[in-house]
């Protein structure tokens, strides 16, 4: 295979890995917290011998992950809580300690406060946040205070990566840094809220549709290629 044929087969890949990534955005425009993602692509240059031009080649590097703030919806639900502006909730995994944005929580048999599947959020000391549901009404300010009947109990912790590029997505809400976390001053938490996807679907489909048609014409592209090595082959085969 000639360089053209090698530079379109990684192209075709790098559209690949972006077209996986755009429907996993599609898939989750209705997934509370969900961060949409996208691919970061590199150019690489070689020289070649002779006059011949330089070779460029573009691969995907990586992902990267969309922090902007989504909607917030309102539910009432006590432990239904969203963050406006920066910052992650922080839950206890089986993976070790995660972030997340996904704000739906539940009292959990021995009064942890826990994700939908049973991981505890943690306050803003890294310990599981309790809260004594039978001791009258819950009430949970903007800092992360949490107060029964009136009495603080509990401070539910906000955290940041400490270098938002070493965000890494662990699948669904969740994420790891592998760079550390801060504790985040200043944040700001609604109870009773819910905070949206911030996928758009209108610029998603589009992205998809324009990614669609740039694999089909490098697809077109290696079988025009493909038909003509079978030219070469067959008309050297005959001489």
């Amino acid at each position: 295979m000639d360089n053209a044929g090698y530079t379109t087969l990684n192209r075709q890949a790098g559209l690949m890995a972006e077209m996986r990534s755009v429907a996993n955005n599609i898939a989750n425009i209705s997934t509370t917290g969900f961060r949409k993602e996208g691919v970061i692509f590199a150019e690489h240059l070689a020289d070649l011998e002779g006059e011949e031009p330089s070779l460029s080649m573009a691969t995907a590097e990586g992902r990267i992950i969309n922090l902007s703030q989504g909607t917030l919806v309102q539910t009432g639900g006590s432990f239904d809580l969203a963050i406006e502006g920066d910052g992650f909730f922080m839950i206890q995994t089986p993976k070790g300690d995660q972030l997340t944005r996904a704000g739906a929580f539940t009292p959990s048999p021995e009064g942890e406060l826990v994700t939908a599947d049973g991981m505890r959020l943690l306050d803003a000391g890294g310990a599981p946040v309790f809260v004594p549901t039978d001791a009258g009404p819950i009430a949970i300010a903007q800092d992360g205070t949490v107060s029964v009947s009136g009495n603080p109990v509990a401070q539910i912790g906000l955290f940041v990566p400490s270098d938002p590029s070493g965000l890494v997505h662990d699948g669904g809400t969740r994420f790891t840094s592998v760079v550390g976390v801060e504790p985040l001053e200043n944040g700001h938490i609604f109870q009773g809220f819910l905070e949206n996807s911030n996928v758009n679907p209108v610029s998603e489909i589009a992205r998809m549709i324009e990614v669609q048609r740039a694999y089909e014409m490098g697809q077109g592209f290696l079988d025009t290629e493909d038909q003509r090595i079978r030219s070469v082959i067959q008309t050297l085969g005959r001489t």
